[in-house]
């Protein structure tokens, strides 16, 4: 089994690699965003201990009083030390979700390619975990379109998020494999056929 971590900056088309991958390999893929939303869900080690810090401004005012995204934004995005915090809660419950299934998925014989997705793998150090970090990689402006026709955004909202993630040569230097995504996506989808080459092709 071989374990590959996908990453690139907002806008640079990720999902919709694995959305390809996912439909035509026996692979298990993994985000990791959608796993600590998962982790943060009342009831859980995550969630009391981003609760004991934050306190209840964090929470939804329903039934099951469960943390609030924006709230949550608001405040881990107040000052740094407050992002440290909640980094230092949410990162390492993820990676250890992440272990367990690698280890089940090695018993089980089954997979034969681990995606994980998320876009601040490098920073995350998960350059030790996995096998192959690909970059999936798209101009500037083949970007700042996509998110203002799928997502609605300002040239100035995708613009402002673009610059708070990695550069493209810290993406590059950081990389094993560069799937350049800013053309036509056959073309795309091209590269990554020929990086599976030998894994088993599912129709």
């Amino acid at each position: 089994m071989k374990i590959i971590g996908i990453t690139g900056g907002i806008g640079g088309g990720k999902s919709t690699i694995l959305n390809f991958i996912s439909s035509h390999y026996i692979a298990e893929i993994y985000y990791a965003d959608e796993i600590a939303r998962e982790l943060e869900l009342p009831g859980t080690i995550v969630y009391d201990r981003l609760v004991s810090i934050f306190g209840n401004d964090i929470l939804e005012n329903d039934f099951d009083h469960a943390i609030d995204k924006k709230k949550f934004a608001h405040a881990i995005y107040s000052d740094k030390e407050s992002l440290d915090k909640a980094n230092m809660i949410i990162h390492p419950a993820v990676e250890n979700y992440l272990n367990e299934k690698m280890r089940a998925a090695v018993k089980q014989h089954e997979t034969e390619l681990f995606f994980v997705e998320a876009a601040l793998l490098i920073e995350n150090g998960y350059n030790d975990i996995v096998d192959e970090m690909w970059y999936i990689y798209a101009d500037d402006e083949t970007r700042i379109k996509r998110l203002m026709e799928d997502r609605g955004y300002t040239r100035k909202k995708a613009i402002s998020i673009m610059e708070s993630q990695l550069s493209d040569k810290d993406f590059r230097d950081n990389s094993d494999v560069i799937i350049d995504n800013s053309g036509k996506l056959e073309d795309a989808l091209e590269q990554v056929k020929a990086r599976l080459e030998g894994f088993t092709w599912v129709e």
